[in-house]
């Protein structure tokens, strides 16, 4: 052991033993406090006598229960600051830093700083043993190499010289590599990070951040943050830190429920979700965008999944009608049917809204027309929500009306005598509940009785009626849509009135839309338009309370999400992550605004920061240069020089042969130690049938759209389901060009999101008469072929 080393070490020594001092002081305290919550709880009620006859001794019987709750509340934000201190100091314990920097001043002696994921002062609280890597002073570690450095710091910027930079791998309080090194993180430190088996979540190494990362996570000045990063660049990992960091500057001021991720689907959910705690945060609000969907139109309509809608464009391809639906995919997609939507909501503000008849005990009571002229024979310079508003406020006031005329009819007299016991104590309850203040009982009066229980009654028939007049429910939202598909001409003047052309295949596009909205059923590429026209109708409900939103995998969103996104979220500051080269989603293939274009264009370009990664981190060397050549300008994309073994391909004279390649390659990465190893098909059909061929004596679990969490294990997965996550080692189900393989051009990016997915191992297998054209030509040099008993031809052909 060197000097080095062993004063280090010394350190080390000495800090975790004031952590431990500190652990067992805060121990003794939560258990303190815990008791005497717990003393608090069970006596709350003790020696409490109410007197409802002296408000005297009622104010000060509420006052002394004021005065416990209070106390009580106290007592449990004490017991929860600690024991969150608690928790980080017990992390601290095993690995309190992994950064050193020495830092001078000009004019000033060398500040010796020590990076960890918290702050840390000594016994005296004089002066810090660790700092927190989200402090300015960190920022000189990520961002600068020994010599001039300058930080920013909230009394300005510093300027001086990097005198050291320090890296450490500390494990159980013991230093197990120590190293100085330059401008990026050191090679060291990545290896050791980046060498490790995978477990079941993504981990928070905020020891390896790089500098272009650091420049995404400290960004505070963008209205819109756009990340656009290769394949393992670490994007979603910057986002994480960056929201880590955003609650750590503006403590008091921002919240964890403030923040909003919208992630790709409910298992990389669960993937993510132990960053932020392992970092000593609260998790962020966590969500998909067809979660939300769901939550809004979900009781009203049968709502496609996307997967779904995936699952029709990359199989459907022969069956009628497909053209059309996927014309009408990438068209409902675009700005220019927000356009479209736009300029049919003004036409539906002069003429053409429909509108439901009120109706009461089966008969009209308003009808639509009436309520329909009602509303056009308001002040058109009135906002359509606000119209609304003022209808519905009418319809209000006549129903009252009604209500006090309908007292006097038969049926009410019939309905009070049918009251079951039930019914009757819970109308004595609410007439009490509106009489609280008089002191007579109405129920000693036969006639008073009747009277009261006729009111209540009336009352309970007319309220869902006034409900839906609240809810705006008497417009008729599904036929303004619907408007737009039923008569293709009608879109098509329009169309033609804001000079964007419809697709060629409009008609069919209507017949299509029609058919599935009369049967209440919702395609995904129209859940958002629909939502977008019915908000812009009833007036927006837009979310003021969300600073920060967080959209990982953008590059499958389309421009309408992203136009309606940035209305629901008005005030927020977004963060944007993704790779064009892994737009996987049907309404990709053509138009490329689509993507970080058509958001970008909905804020002020001096409010936008755009951040391009391209050093791939994930995967081996092997891996990344096999990968990057599979999709054009791959050749940009920098792979971090980790070694490992080339990418595989063993070609199978069938499915049968095939699924014994598979089977031996599965046993043979679990016995190498290997934690998370996916095998990979195309859709959810192939992983369902594969799933079945494969498992026999082997555990696999089976990923579906629907699955929650992400485990440690054998995963049989369809492609779409795979992206933002990585294993271990990947298995390519089907390599070949048949239908169950990747033989279009339109499938390239999702082979290549899929081939990504690895961090140390790629096998690639194939069974049928030809190979994937993706794996032909410049990608041959950088796999191998492994032979097989089926006596495999070469590479080019099965």
């Amino acid at each position: 052991m060197n000097l080095d080393h062993k004063l280090e070490q010394d350190r080390v020594d000495m800090v975790v033993k004031q952590i431990n001092t500190r652990i067992d002081a805060l121990s003794q305290q939560t258990a303190e406090t815990r008791d005497e919550m717990v003393d608090i709880r069970k006596n709350f009620w003790d020696e409490v006598t109410v007197n409802f006859e002296d408000s005297v001794e009622m104010a000060e019987t509420y006052a002394s229960l004021k005065q416990q709750a209070e106390i009580l509340s106290e007592r449990e934000r004490t017991h929860l600051q600690a024991a969150r201190q608690l928790k980080t100091l017990k992390k601290l314990k095993s690995s309190p830093y992994f950064g050193r920097i020495d830092f001078q001043e000009e004019g000033a002696p060398v500040d010796r700083v020590y990076l960890g994921i918290a702050s840390l002062r000594d016994s005296s609280d004089e002066r810090y043993l660790i700092y927190d890597w989200r402090a300015p002073i960190a920022s000189l570690y990520y961002d600068y190499p020994p010599g001039p450095a300058k930080v920013q710091t909230p009394m300005g910027t510093i300027s001086g010289e990097l005198k050291l930079k320090r890296q450490f791998v500390i494990r159980d309080g013991h230093i197990r590599s120590l190293f100085d090194t330059g401008v990026t993180i050191g090679d060291e430190l990545l290896q050791e990070v980046l060498g490790r088996q995978s477990d079941a979540a993504m981990k928070s190494i905020v020891g390896t951040i790089q500098r272009e990362q650091n420049r995404i996570i400290r960004d505070e000045r963008s209205r819109l943050l756009l990340v656009q990063g290769a394949a393992g660049s670490g994007k979603t990992s910057a986002a994480l830190q960056r929201v880590a960091y955003l609650l750590y500057r503006f403590r008091g001021i921002l919240s964890a429920d403030q923040i909003v991720l919208f992630s790709p689907n409910p298992m990389f959910n669960s993937y993510v979700s132990t960053v932020l705690p392992e970092l000593g945060e609260e998790n962020m609000q966590q969500t998909t965008f067809q979660e939300y969907l769901a939550i809004r139109l979900g009781k009203s309509f049968k709502l496609e999944n996307p997967y779904v809608q995936l699952e029709y464009a990359l199989t459907a391809e022969n069956e009628p009608g497909y053209e059309a639906r996927m014309a009408g995919i990438r068209y409902k997609a675009t700005t220019d049917f927000v356009t479209l939507i736009d300029r049919h909501l003004s036409v539906l503000g002069k003429e053409g809204m429909k509108f439901r008849d009120i109706a009461y005990r089966d008969d009209v009571f308003v009808s639509a027309a009436q309520i329909q002229a009602f509303f056009y024979a308001l002040d058109g310079s009135i906002s359509v929500p606000n119209r609304l508003r003022l209808t519905a406020e009418w319809l209000l006031s006549l129903l009252k009306e009604r209500q006090k005329s309908a007292l006097g009819e038969a049926w009410v007299d019939e309905a009070v005598e049918l009251l079951d016991k039930e019914t009757y104590l819970k109308a004595y309850q609410s007439i009490r509940r509106q009489n609280r203040k008089s002191r007579e009982d109405f129920f000693d009066d036969f006639d008073r009785e009747r009277e009261l229980l006729g009111q209540y009654v009336v009352q309970e028939q007319f309220k869902p009626i006034r409900a839906r007049v609240r809810k705006l429910a008497f417009v008729d939202l599904r036929a303004a849509y619907m408007k737009l598909f039923r008569d293709p001409s009608v879109a098509a003047g329009l169309a033609a009135s804001i000079g964007k052309p419809l697709p060629v295949e409009w008609e069919d596009i209507c017949k299509q839309t029609s058919e599935r909205l009369g049967n209440r059923l919702m395609a995904y590429e129209d859940a958002t338009p629909f939502l977008y026209l019915i908000e812009r109708i009833r007036g927006f409900q837009t979310n003021t309370s969300v600073r920060h939103v967080l959209i990982d995998e953008a590059q499958d969103y389309t421009a309408f999400q992203f136009a309606y996104l940035k209305r629901l979220f008005p005030f927020s500051r977004v963060t944007a992550l993704g790779d064009l080269n892994q737009s996987i989603n049907a309404h990709t293939a053509a138009d490329e605004s689509t993507g970080f274009t058509a958001l970008a264009a909905l804020y002020p370009p001096e409010e936008t920061e755009t951040v391009v990664l391209k050093q791939s981190y994930r995967s081996t060397r092997p891996i990344v240069e096999f990968t990057s050549r599979l999709i054009p300008g791959g050749k940009d994309i920098q792979p971090f020089n980790r070694d490992g073994s080339r990418p595989s391909l063993t070609a199978a004279a069938d499915e049968a042969a095939l699924n014994v390649s598979i089977r031996d390659r599965l046993k043979l990465l679990q016995a190498k130690g290997n934690r998370t190893i996916a095998v990979i098909c195309n859709t959810a059909a192939q992983s369902a049938a594969a799933h079945e061929a494969l498992r026999g004596d082997l555990k696999l679990r089976l990923i579906e759209k629907e699955t929650a969490s992400f485990e440690p294990g054998i995963v049989v997965i369809p492609s779409y389901l795979a992206k933002g996550v990585e294993f271990d080692a990947v298995l390519v189900y089907d390599a070949s060009a048949g239908s169950s393989g990747y033989g279009k051009e339109s499938e390239r990016r999702l082979f290549y999101t899929v081939c990504t997915r690895a961090m140390h191992e790629l096998h690639l297998f194939a069974a049928g008469e030809k190979l994937s054209p993706f794996l032909i030509g410049e990608a041959e040099a950088f796999y191998d072929v492994q032979g097989t008993q089926y006596n495999a031809p070469p590479a080019r052909t099965l």
